[in-house]
């Protein structure tokens, strides 16, 4: 066993769009870091996870950060530059290249990744930032309430590296540091005694967390045959039905406006699985370019909810990963051999499997789609109470809770997935809301600062606070606020709790490019009332209720 150590100014711990944003900050501000990544691909849940931005409807025009802006402006010009895009998609200012129903700018990873390298090249060519990929946590060591080195293995060669800073920066998908430190954190649902939220559970459970997804892309084509092998545990999947559907998991109605209507081999005015997330539109493109659109799996239909992969045996965690690919793998022979299509028949063969996609050999996703993390037992603790639109109302509150340790601003419904606990999904409408500092920032360990979906949120508010554009936000101001310590001898909580500090931190953030606070005309409104092009069409409340689930 080989051992070797590295030293920089700030160690970011996890390859996720919060760790690239912060890298790119820390950079900015004069000061060099190291990313460590446990896959070969940076990004999370962008690229690893197979994930296409999930964002609020006003994200073209403000409500994101400068440097989120130019990742958006990047991977839409990668395709106007590379692809053989239409003379009317080249010109479309807001050129979606899937036409998508559910992000206004759905990409593939690997475009993604070209995006954030492009970024992150001057300052990796410089020596700013050191990305070591493939390269998984293994030990934190901590003295004093002072992280001194983590210590990681690299999983091509099973050597060690120990990686040590000033600073560390918590990046990781499940929170990892916080498990491996013994840093307070929680998992799964806090109780309504505990956090007196409307839609808390009445007992706390650290099991029951939202569900994670195993996602993949397909492509069709009508005339051809690409079945894959039938899945292993396919018939249990065929079969199965939780407690709280009301039908079998892959079951749909093609004949009725629903929401699980599939229709990949035409264009319809109702709802659609298939444009839902689609990534490639082939008539966005030169005829020929396309035999078939490009569209991402993403839905309730392969969440698995039969356990988690976060504080398991390493056993469980393993059967629980194969047991949701198998649930993947089982929804994509569904469709291709035994899902009803409107004309009465069965099955889409034609459906394709693109590998090419995620880059793997199963055709699924690097790593699974992680919605709920550890989360920081922080100095402030977000609740629906202070985002959540019904709470908000119950306290006679038309815009969301003023945070004065604001560092950046989100918007997204509560959009909580079925949980391990067997609960059905929840879709809460919010208002606009900011991101506290203090959700940051450990109770106790000095020198760590949560920089992704670990923060700290509830069970209930993680489900607004998790995604891309969020995530960067969060990212960003963790590595301003790490650069901003080193430069002023200051601790994070110091910055926070001390106004001149605050303010001049602030500023800061706002010199960055980050919005600090929404326009004032936006914050009375809500992300459910204003996303027009889905909550338009005329369906029953149940599905509205889990519309943002699919």
């Amino acid at each position: 066993m080989k051992l070797k150590e590295l030293k920089t100014d700030i160690v970011i711990v996890g390859g996720g769009l919060g760790s690239i944003a912060a890298a790119i900050s820390i950079a900015k501000l004069g000061k060099k870091c190291i990313i460590t990544e446990e896959t070969d691909w940076i990004g999370g849940q962008l690229t690893s996870q197979a994930v296409p931005m999930d964002e609020h409807p006003w994200m073209e025009f403000f409500g994101c950060t400068q440097t989120y802006r130019q990742l958006r402006n990047e991977i839409r010009e990668y395709y106007k530059k590379y692809y053989p895009v239409t003379s009317r998609s080249r010109m479309d200012p807001y050129f979606s290249p899937g036409a998508s129903l559910t992000t206004r700018l759905p990409c593939e990873p690997k475009i993604a990744l070209s995006a954030l390298f492009s970024m992150l090249a001057p300052f990796c060519s410089n020596e700013s930032i050191t990305i070591l990929t493939e390269y998984k946590p293994e030990e934190v060591e901590i003295i004093g309430d002072v992280i001194k080195k983590v210590r990681v293995k690299d999983l091509k060669t099973g050597d060690f590296l120990d990686v040590s800073g000033e600073y560390f920066l918590e990046g990781t998908e499940n929170g990892e540091i916080l498990k491996l430190g013994n840093i307070e954190y929680v998992t799964g649902a806090e109780s309504r005694n505990d956090t007196k939220e409307l839609h808390a559970e009445e007992n706390k459970d650290p099991q029951n967390m939202q569900a994670f997804t195993f996602c993949y892309a397909l492509s069709y084509y009508p005339d051809e045959d690409n079945t894959i092998d039938k899945p292993e545990t396919y018939e249990f999947w065929k079969n199965y039905q939780a407690p709280f559907q009301t039908n079998k998991n892959f079951s749909w109605n093609p004949q009725t406006n629903r929401k699980y209507q599939f229709f990949p081999d035409k264009e319809v005015n109702l709802f659609s699985i298939w444009q839902y997330r689609r990534i490639l539109y082939k008539k966005n493109f030169e005829n020929g370019f396309l035999k078939g659109d490009l569209s991402l799996m993403n839905s309730s239909h392969n969440d698995y909810w039969l356990g988690s992969i976060i504080d398991v045996s390493e056993n469980k965690k393993i059967e629980n990963i194969e047991k949701a690919k198998q649930l993947s793998l089982s929804e994509i022979y569904w469709l291709q051999t035994d899902a009803p299509r409107p004309d009465g028949g069965v099955g889409y063969p034609g459906l394709k499997l693109r590998y090419d996609y995620t880059n793997t050999r199963d055709g699924l996703a690097k790593y699974p789609y992680i919605r709920e993390s550890r989360r920081l037992l922080a100095e402030f603790q977000i609740l629906e109470q202070h985002v959540g639109l019904e709470a908000l109302e119950l306290d006679n509150l038309s815009e969301a809770v003023n945070f004065p340790d604001t560092i950046g601003i989100g918007c997204y419904n509560i959009d909580l997935h079925p949980t391990t606990g067997g609960q059905p999904s929840l879709n809460i409408p919010t208002r606009p809301f900011q991101i506290s500092l203090g959700a940051l920032i450990p109770r106790r360990v000095k020198n760590l600062i949560a920089a992704s979906k670990n923060i700290g949120t509830t069970h209930i508010t993680n489900g607004c606070y998790r995604l891309h554009s969020i995530e960067w936000n969060i990212g960003e101001a963790a590595g301003v606020l790490a650069a901003y310590c080193l430069k002023n001898s200051l601790m994070p909580t110091q910055v926070r709790n001390k106004t001149k500090s605050l303010t001049d931190y602030q500023k800061v953030l706002k010199k960055m490019g980050i919005e600090l606070e929404w326009p004032k005309f936006i914050k009375g409104t809500s992300y459910h009332k204003h996303f027009k092009d889905i909550t338009d069409w005329d369906w029953g409340e149940n599905d509205k209720r889990n519309l943002w689930n699919i």
